[in-house]
């Protein structure tokens, strides 16, 4: 059984998220809160494995929730299930280890997938059933999020059929990072440049800049720093 925390300052949502995770199966509600603040003592104290997380609490923000959780060491899923639509919320949310992000309003159908997919994440078993991610799917998720549609063409051509292990938030971060803060008298960003713009490890940033160099999504060129010892850089290529 997955024990799922669900945290929400709106009783009418936070009963309507126990009636969906108490009807899917493998799923189970281990409580409900509806601040921010005890969440930590409540995983201290209690079996959870999944926080359904709301980003507008009445004590502190959501997202600093997450990033309390990730420092002490909290290693339960998190899914975002809230109606902000800020370019940082979403950002920061990613670059703090979300495991998914869901906007409201969303349908059922929507939802039950979400907390599916996270089961099978945690199983290990592979993910045959889920259903790729079209066009549509990545456009409605990035004006979700209020990205433009020009970071939606960026994002599309690797978010429509990524690697296993690599997630449309992430790579969408590490796009935006790189588009934002690279310019002609720069050259480029090394991963170490763009974990530290998007709050991604070293080891994350490289991974997909890698990813998105075989694809053409971004330039690889060596630059060199310490004598010797070339450093690659990374340059957006899809604007």
């Amino acid at each position: 059984m997955i024990r799922t925390l669900i945290v929400d300052d709106d009783h009418d949502v936070a009963r309507m998220h126990t009636f969906l995770v108490t009807a899917l199966d493998g799923f189970e509600v281990a409580g409900f809160l509806d601040r921010g603040g005890p969440v930590l003592a409540f995983l201290e104290e209690n079996q959870v494995d999944l926080v359904l997380l709301d980003v507008h609490l009445p004590d502190m923000d959501g997202v600093q929730v997450l990033e309390d959780l990730r420092t002490s060491g909290h290693r339960a899923g998190v899914i975002m299930i809230t109606a902000a639509s800020e370019r940082n919320t979403v950002r920061n949310a990613v670059g703090r280890g979300i495991d998914d992000y869901l906007v409201k309003p969303f349908t059922a159908a929507e939802f039950n997938r979400r907390l599916q997919f996270f089961a099978e994440s945690r199983s290990g078993s592979p993910r045959s059933q889920e259903p790729p991610l079209d066009q549509g799917d990545v456009d409605s998720l990035l004006r979700s999020a209020g990205l433009s549609r020009a970071s939606s063409e960026a994002a599309a051509p690797g978010a429509t059929a990524l690697p296993k292990g690599f997630s449309p938030h992430t790579l969408e971060l590490v796009a935006e990072t790189l588009r934002d803060n690279w310019g002609e008298e720069v050259g480029g960003l090394s991963a170490s440049d763009v974990a530290q713009a998007s709050g991604l490890s070293r080891v994350s940033a490289r991974r997909y800049l890698e990813m998105m160099a075989r694809r053409g999504m971004v330039e690889l060129r060596p630059r060199y720093g310490a004598p010797g010892r070339p450093e690659h850089q990374y340059r957006w290529l899809r604007d």
